[in-house]
């Protein structure tokens, strides 16, 4: 596992012929069968939701199957890139609210002129990686603030699964137990494999899966001419910046040291960056790190070695590539699954998470409590203020309340948080 060096803005790493060398080990049954449901989450919803918007933005079949190219094709480099170098389960996609205010963002400005915010959104991301701000913010927050913003981020699964059970009782509860009985029979067995494993002997049954119809060609991707405006500017690149920061290159941070790893705040700020503006040159919205593969790949079901859950991302890094060259013919069969099935095993993978993050958020030996519980309730809401959504600002309301109510100084903040970190650790 790589150590923080805080003698440089990009982390040091173990590097990739280290990581490229342990990689058979890190590829195992619990590791595959992670990578594989991160992969088929990102590759199912999200992508419709893609799909809307070039549908709201009238691109044509060529433009939208370059946009799917940039971020599926560049999130799974981006998952390559950082498992391999810093043997951490780090994953690369996009920003899943950056694309659902795409279709707002279409009745203002032409495609051109948003393409164009893209990659200046990208620039914005890239500027703050490499000032180091990021890395600075994250050692500052106090750890249960942290934890509590993750906590209430990602419980959003949790009740999903529930939800599902709901929805498809035959589908989604045969895969919930099959989840929690291998859980406590077997431990060669990953749970949540087993879980996916049922679900979809179920659907089949039940006659549940149909290939979905969905009007994208296999056609050449269309690139196009970027146009760089003010108002595109500040009604599409900043806001986007945001979410890329605020929403998903925080909580894959967070997840990760709720799992005990040393994230590279700044490195995955930097490579967010650089996914960003090569993405919005093929058209497509952004390509960064995401906060809930991230959060599948770095928990117990990638495997009890926490060394070795990297090759989670490897496999979802492969997985996604692949959906991102072969978009026209993939997206109706991965959109043909149930969405209860795979909302149930997406919930059923975090759990790991979910736990962690709240032991170390409320735990009686930590600080900041009362600002911990309201980043929880705050990251659980729908709040979305200056086109930022609930995560950043679970975490600003979280340290004003902590300062306001737990009488934490915000100078000492820095070591507060650092020292947390490590009793979580």
């Amino acid at each position: 596992m790589a150590e923080r060096d805080n003698s440089g803005i990009i982390e040091r790493a173990p590097g990739f012929r280290e990581g490229l060398r342990d990689l058979p080990g890190a590829l195992n049954l619990s590791s595959i069968s992670a990578g594989t449901v991160a992969a088929i989450f990102g590759c199912s919803g999200p992508a419709l939701i893609v799909i809307g918007a070039a549908a709201a933005g009238k691109l044509s079949s060529g433009q939208t199957v370059a946009w799917l190219l940039a971020i599926y094709g560049l999130g799974g480099l981006i998952s390559l890139i950082m498992a391999l170098r810093y043997k951490m389960p780090i994953n690369g996609a996009y920003s899943i609210p950056g694309a659902a205010i795409m279709t707002a963002a279409f009745a203002s400005f032409s495609f051109p002129e948003v393409v164009g915010a893209f990659i200046m959104s990208g620039a914005i991301v890239l500027l703050l990686g490499l000032t180091g701000v990021i890395g600075r913010v994250m050692r500052w927050l106090p750890m249960p603030i942290v934890m509590a913003m993750i906590a209430g981020a990602m419980i959003r699964f949790g009740v999903g699964a529930v939800n599902s059970v709901s929805a498809a009782p035959l589908i989604a509860g045969s895969a919930a137990i099959a989840f929690f009985v291998t859980m406590r029979f077997t431990k060669r067995f990953p749970p949540v494999l087993a879980a996916l494993l049922v679900g979809l002997v179920a659907a089949i049954a039940t006659g549940s899966i149909q290939t979905a119809t969905v009007n994208i060609d296999f056609v050449a991707p269309e690139f196009t001419t970027p146009v760089f405006t003010l108002a595109a500017f500040f009604g599409v690149a900043v806001p986007l910046a945001a979410l890329v920061i605020g929403a998903e290159n925080a909580q894959a941070i967070g997840v990760l040291m709720a799992e005990g790893y040393k994230p590279p705040a700044n490195a995955m700020t930097v490579i967010s960056g650089i996914g960003g503006i090569v993405a919005g040159f093929m058209g497509g919205h952004n390509a960064n790190i995401a906060g809930p593969m991230t959060a599948i790949c770095s928990s117990e079901q990638a495997g009890e070695d926490r060394s070795k859950r990297y090759g989670a991302s490897v496999v979802n890094g492969v997985l996604f590539g692949a959906f991102g060259l072969l978009a026209g013919v993939a997206v109706p069969f991965v959109l043909a699954l149930p969405k209860p099935l795979i909302a149930v095993v997406a919930g059923l993978a975090m759990i790991g998470v979910l736990l962690s993050a709240l032991q170390h958020g409320f735990s009686r030996h930590q600080g900041s409590q009362t600002g911990a519980f309201v980043a929880l309730v705050v990251a659980m809401s729908s709040i979305k203020l200056f086109g930022i959504s609930a995560p950043f600002w679970a975490l600003v309301a979280g340290v004003v309340v902590s300062i306001l109510a737990d009488r934490v100084q915000a100078p000492a903040m820095v070591a507060q948080g650092e020292v947390e970190a490590e009793a979580a650790r």
